[in-house]
């Protein structure tokens, strides 16, 4: 391993330098990786763990084992099982298998942010379907309570929408950006 990669510095061939343990270098100091944690994680309502499993892929160059993330986390295999899970479901990470290993791997998906995107709207669907469903059936209650149900209907029509725009235009951000690279 060169000196580069025990630095944290970036490695010969461009590359982020890798740690000895197959961790990305920043994730071997772990500053990088506790912001992720902290702020990442509060910032999507998840743990804490599930922010600092977002770091640890999002800075590594290549897929990771369960066993590669529990031993990066220092968490137990069950845990960090359920943290890959819930970034899958969130749409930024995704399980593919490693060439040569017998275990799955999990890597950042180049398109994580539409993913969580995504994600959020599904959730917001969801709402709105919910919101309709008890507009339609409250129809026999007092003014003030159709009126919350009208609100609750008017405010996730309003964010389905605005979240299909923002989906768009990002996705069209991102074309671009790659026409640039």
């Amino acid at each position: 391993m060169s000196r580069a990669a025990d630095n944290g510095e970036a490695a010969d061939d461009g590359r982020p330098a890798v740690a000895s343990d197959g961790r990305p270098a920043a994730a071997a100091d772990g500053q990088l990786i506790e912001d992720f944690g902290l702020r990442i994680g509060r910032a999507m309502s998840w743990p804490p763990m599930a922010g600092r499993l977002a770091g640890i892929l999002m800075l590594s160059p290549d897929p990771m084992t369960l066993s590669q993330l529990q031993q990066a986390l220092g968490a137990s295999k069950g845990s960090a099982s359920e943290m890959t899970r819930l970034l899958i479901t969130h749409g930024t990470v995704d399980r593919v298998k490693v060439p040569g290993v017998r275990q799955a791997g999990y890597e950042w998906r180049s398109d994580a942010w539409s993913g969580c995107l995504q994600y959020q709207l599904d959730q917001t669907r969801q709402l709105l379907e919910l919101a309709e469903a008890a507009r339609e059936r409250g129809g026999a209650l007092p003014p003030v309570q159709r009126g919350r149900l009208r609100d609750m209907h008017t405010f996730y029509a309003f964010m389905v929408e605005q979240l299909e725009g923002l989906l768009d235009e990002y996705r069209l951000l991102l074309d671009v950006d790659v026409d640039r690279a």
